[in-house]
């Protein structure tokens, strides 16, 4: 899985074909960026809330491994592992001490992998994540961006709506090679 401007797309596709490397586009997807935390619209939680906060740990990376787009498989597996070994990541639990929502941070720094299980959508748990991962990875220096799929509009909705920025003139593609 590769990332890249999709002004880039026909050169690459051009270069892969010359070369009988198969490729696929999977979509496009929109960067979105926080200048700074003042920019930021904190939403309001509880202490409850606030106490059931962590990072994931590796005992997680099957849960968020099973539910990430690309994932699923074994490579997915090592990513996800040595993302949450090595990157900031965020998570509300259960009562059980289990996830329920989380983020995490790629390996170019780009904040993604946003997702809560069905059961607890609509409650606000996502807003509240990536406030909070916001606010830790400009405090550490950190740029704060992700790229959201254009046609995930909720969580397009919930950047947006927190005080994210969209960059209209900069667009990226994600393409699988050699699949």
């Amino acid at each position: 899985m590769a990332g890249f401007d999709v002004s880039h797309a026909s050169l690459l596709k051009e270069v892969s074909s010359n070369r009988r490397v198969n490729n696929r586009g999977f979509t496009l997807v929109n960067l979105l960026y926080l200048p700074d935390c003042s920019h930021l619209i904190t939403p309001a939680f509880d202490s409850e809330l606030e106490s059931r906060i962590s990072s994931l740990d590796l005992s997680h990376v099957d849960l968020v491994n099973k539910t990430w787009k690309f994932g699923g498989d074994e490579k997915g597996h090592r990513n996800i592992t040595k993302l949450i070994s090595n990157f900031p990541s965020c998570c509300i639990t259960d009562g059980q001490g289990q996830p329920i929502t989380w983020i995490l941070m790629y390996d170019y720094c780009a904040m993604g992998m946003l997702y809560t299980l069905p059961e607890h959508r609509g409650k606000g748990y996502a807003k509240v994540l990536v406030s909070i991962m916001s606010k830790r990875l400009h405090a550490q220096g950190y740029p704060v961006y992700c790229f959201i799929e254009e046609e995930n509009t909720v969580s397009y909705r919930i950047f947006k709506n927190l005080g994210f920025t969209e960059d209209p003139s900069y667009r990226a593609a994600w393409f699988e090679f050699n699949y």
